[in-house]
């Protein structure tokens, strides 16, 4: 890969391009990195066409996180000439469980009702390891994107992310190198759900289980995150 290769980074629910900070610096030399912004629309669908809409023409590295998993996977599905190499980071192939979606829907409901500055605390202790809940500049990081993506993306994200397909069955189509990664704690996509991944994807590279880490690997780990998404570029 080369410094010209275009690299798409995907956030995941109510975060933004600071998801992504230290990778795209660190990966800087070997990429031109391009971090999408999945707040406007309220389908994965309708997110996944807007990125490719954005993206750089011909094939790119493509790597999602969480929901941008979601809409990674949708990308190497319905446009698998646009996708050179595929990273899934703390993501899932299932739809949610019927506990999962109810969570969801009380979330939103607290978002309409003018309780969002409640979210992200609710939230918190699933995102990151519980040795992270006090670190001040994570959870600030944490905090400041979901107050730029705002009460009005996020109930169009979730609503995306409640109506998202099962995707488990059609994994053995995507034929590319693909890089399986997360947080050894991650609490909302534990490592089983990833080995249930790799072992379907034709072209899975060894997964990547990062330790003393939960669901936001790219903030908690970032260098080791980067490490592996530098080697998944060269592989």
């Amino acid at each position: 890969m080369t410094e010209t290769t275009p690299l798409v980074l995907l956030p995941g629910l109510l975060c933004d391009h600071a998801l992504w900070a230290p990778q795209a610096d660190a990966l800087a030399d070997v990429a031109a990195v391009q971090v999408a912004d999945l707040t406007r629309d309220d389908s994965i669908g309708a997110m996944a066409r807007r990125v490719l809409a954005e993206a750089p023409p011909g094939p790119l590295a493509l790597a999602g996180l969480s929901m941008g998993g979601y809409v990674a996977l949708e990308i190497a599905l319905s446009a698998p000439e646009r996708v050179a190499r595929l990273a899934l980071l703390d993501t899932n192939a299932r739809a949610d469980l019927p506990e999962q979606s109810e969570r969801r829907r009380g979330l939103m409901e607290w978002a309409r009702d003018g309780r969002f500055a409640e979210v992200t605390p609710a939230l918190l202790p699933v995102l990151v390891h519980p040795d992270r809940l006090d670190d001040g500049d994570l959870v600030a990081t944490v905090t400041g994107m979901a107050e730029r993506v705002g009460p009005e993306a996020f109930v169009r994200q979730q609503t995306a992310i409640l109506h998202r397909a099962d995707r488990r069955g059609d994994l053995g189509a995507i034929a590319c190198p693909t890089l399986v990664l997360c947080g050894a704690d991650d609490a909302l996509t534990p490592p089983k759900v990833h080995e249930e991944m790799r072992d379907a994807l034709p072209a899975a590279l060894p997964m990547a289980v990062v330790p003393d880490c939960g669901h936001l690997s790219t903030l908690e780990q970032p260098a080791a995150v980067a490490g592996h998404l530098r080697a998944w570029l060269n592989a």
